[in-house]
């Protein structure tokens, strides 16, 4: 006599295989909806909500004031006074040392970062320029200024990294100028001088 039999189809329930598919299906769709409920999250992963985004950083701990002036297509200017034109935005204004002190469980800390951060949320075709300006000095030295524009999506990369010096109080240079075409495309990288700041001063 054999110790196992082998089961035939004759032996299998067909109420027991309809309900082990019904739950197996049932299992199935509940991890599907899961899974749509509750997407994996992105750590690490920061969007900034911009097309190109141009920072300006001098020396770390330096008291002197540089600004940010921009200019877009329609000829429309972004800068302290006006941080936002359209797409464009200057989402940080830094004035070097001054407003960097803050008493916090009465110990005063300095956040020595100077930078100032321009976001351009769009793709409008035409030219832009980016310039520097000193502002006001407080030692009366020369400053670098270091000008990174980068593209955002669909990934970030520096389209152009330079530093310009800026010798004494009221001083401006254009740090980059860019075209962008009809397809969003950046082109024509330079940094041909024109004023902004003057403009606004008549």
């Amino acid at each position: 006599m054999a110790l196992f039999q082998r089961r035939t189809t004759t032996d299998i329930d067909p109420f027991t295989d309809l309900l082990f598919n019904a739950l197996l299906t049932f299992t199935f769709l509940f991890l599907i909806a899961l899974l749509l409920l509750n997407p994996p999250a992105k750590t690490g992963i920061i969007d900034p909500k911009a097309e190109l985004l141009v920072t300006v950083s001098w020396p770390d701990r330096d008291p002197n004031d540089i600004d940010v002036w921009a200019s877009g297509p329609d000829g429309k200017q972004v800068w302290y006074k006006r941080p936002q034109d359209g797409l464009m935005h200057l989402d940080r204004d830094d004035r070097g040392l001054a407003n960097d002190t803050q008493v916090i469980n009465g110990k005063e800390i300095v956040n020595p970062l100077n930078q100032e951060v321009l976001t351009i949320r769009g793709r409008p075709p035409g030219e832009y320029i980016i310039n520097v300006h000193y502002f006001k000095s407080e030692n009366e030295t020369q400053v670098p200024v270091t000008v990174y524009l980068a593209e955002v999506n669909p990934v970030m990369k520096v389209l152009h990294y330079h530093t310009a010096v800026l010798e004494n109080e009221g001083e401006e240079k254009t740090a980059v100028r860019f075209t962008l075409t009809p397809n969003g495309k950046v082109t024509n990288i330079n940094q041909l001088q024109k004023s902004l700041v003057k403009v606004i001063s008549k």
